[in-house]
C-alpha cells in the first residue's frame, strides 16, 4: 500500500551548515559508512531502464546500526554532572547497543531497558559494551520503566527516535549519502519511530530539492502511516512484525512534523517481503542484514518496483545472530 504525503506546516530543522557541523563534531566517534552501487540483476530489474541503485551501508556503523549518530550528539552535549549520573534508554536492541557504545565512548554509564523478546544477541552485545540491561515484558512497559529509572537515578534519557538531536544526528547520514552517491532521484528510508527518516529526509531535500523521499514501514508497525492519516502522531497497540527494530509503539511530534514536511510518500511492506529482501541482499550483495535493514530493499522490489532514475536505499542495520538470520531470510 502506498500513501502520498501532504505538504504541511513548517517545523524547525537544521540547515546543511548545521548538519555538516554536527558531522564534524561527531568526528571519529562515527564512521562515514560507504555508499555502494548495487549492480546485481535484482537491482537492475527493480528500476526503470538506465536507473542505478545505491546502498548506504549503515550496517557497518559502530554498534551495527545508524543509532550512534543521534545518541552521541545527545551525550556530547551533556554536562560533567550529567555524565556522572549516566544515561538510560529503551530499545529492542539497536538503540540500546548504540547507547551502550556511545556511553563508553564519552565516559559515562548506561542502563538500558529492553523487552523480554529482544534478540539475545543484542542483549548480550549491550552487556559486552558495558551497559546494565533491565528486561521487561514489552516495549510499552519498557518506556514506563525508563521513566522510573530517570526519576529515581537522575540518569539522562536518550530517546530512540524523537527530538532535535536525533534528527540532527540522522541528517548526517543523509548528507553523507548525497555527497557520496551524487544526484539521486529517489531516496528510500526505513521508518520505526521516524527519527531516521526525518533526519535523512531533511538533509536530502535541502541538498537535492528535486529528489523524492519515500519512507517504508512494516505492515505490522505502521504508526507513521496512521499518524499521517490522522494528521497527528498516533500509537499502535502492538508490534506485529519480524522487523522489531522498526517496532516503535507510537509516533511523536518532532519526528512526525519533520517527516510530514520532507517525506513525499509512504509505503508498507509485509514480513514475507522483508524475508525475501533479506535473502536477495545476502545472495546478490553478500550482506547479512536484520529485517529492518532489508526494509528499503523490500520496498524497491515490491511497491516501488519500476521506479525511475537513480535510487538510494538506506540499509539501516545488521544486528542479527546467525540462527535468527537463517530462520528469517529466504
Amino acid at each position: 500500500m502506498r500513501i502520498l504525503t501532504p505538504v504541511t506546516e513548517s517545523v524547525t530543522v537544521p540547515d546543511l551548515a548545521e548538519i555538516a557541523a554536527a558531522r564534524a563534531r561527531l568526528g571519529d566517534l562515527v564512521r562515514t559508512t560507504p555508499t555502494w552501487e548495487w549492480q546485481a540483476d535484482a537491482a537492475r530489474d527493480a528500476v526503470a531502464d538506465g536507473g542505478r541503485v545505491f546502498l548506504k551501508l549503515e550496517l557497518f556503523q559502530h554498534a551495527g546500526s545508524f543509532k550512534p549518530r543521534g545518541a552521541l550528539l545527545t551525550m556530547l552535549a551533556m554536562t560533567d554532572d550529567e555524565r556522572a549520573r549516566g544515561v538510560t534508554a529503551v530499545s529492542a536492541g539497536n538503540h540500546a547497543m548504540a547507547v551502550a557504545y556511545a556511553a563508553r565512548a564519552v565516559g559515562t554509564t548506561a542502563k538500558v531497558v529492553m523487552p523480554e523478546n529482544a534478540n539475545p544477541y543484542r542483549v548480550d552485545s549491550c552487556r559486552q559494551m558495558g551497559a546494565e540491561v533491565v528486561q521487561v515484558p514489552d516495549v510499552h512497559t519498557a518506556f514506563e520503566r525508563t521513566k522510573q529509572i530517570e526519576a529515581e537515578e537522575g540518569r539522562r534519557f536518550v530517546h530512540p527516535f524523537e527530538g532535535p538531536d536525533v534528527v540532527l544526528g540522522t541528517a548526517t547520514l543523509g548528507l553523507e549519502m548525497c555527497e557520496e552517491a551524487g544526484p539521486l532521484d529517489v531516496v528510500v528510508v526505513p521508518i520505526g519511530g521516524g527519527g531516521l527518516c526525518a533526519g535523512v529526509a531533511a538533509a536530502v531535500k535541502q541538498a537535492q530539492p528535486h529528489c523524492r523521499v519515500v519512507g517504508v514501514e512494516p505492515v505490522g508497525a505502521d504508526s507513521m502511516h496512521r499518524s499521517f492519516g490522522a494528521g497527528e502522531p498516533q500509537p499502535i497497540d502492538k508490534v506485529r512484525t519480524i522487523a522489531d527494530s522498526l517496532g516503535a509503539p507510537y509516533a511523536l511530534p518532532h519526528s512526525f512534523a519533520v517527516c510530514r514536511r520532507f517525506v513525499d510518500e509512504l509505503v508498507r511492506v509485509d514480513d514475507d517481503q522483508l524475508r525475501d529482501a533479506m535473502g536477495v541482499l545476502f545472495r546478490d550483495a553478500k550482506l547479512a542484514v536484520e529485517p529492518a535493514g532489508a526494509a528499503t530493499t523490500a520496498a524497491l522490489l515490491g511497491p516501488l518496483r519500476g521506479v525511475e532514475g537513480n535510487v538510494g536505499l538506506v540499509v539501516c542495520g545488521a544486528n542479527v545472530d546467525l540462527a535468527t538470520f537463517a530462520r528469517e531470510a529466504r
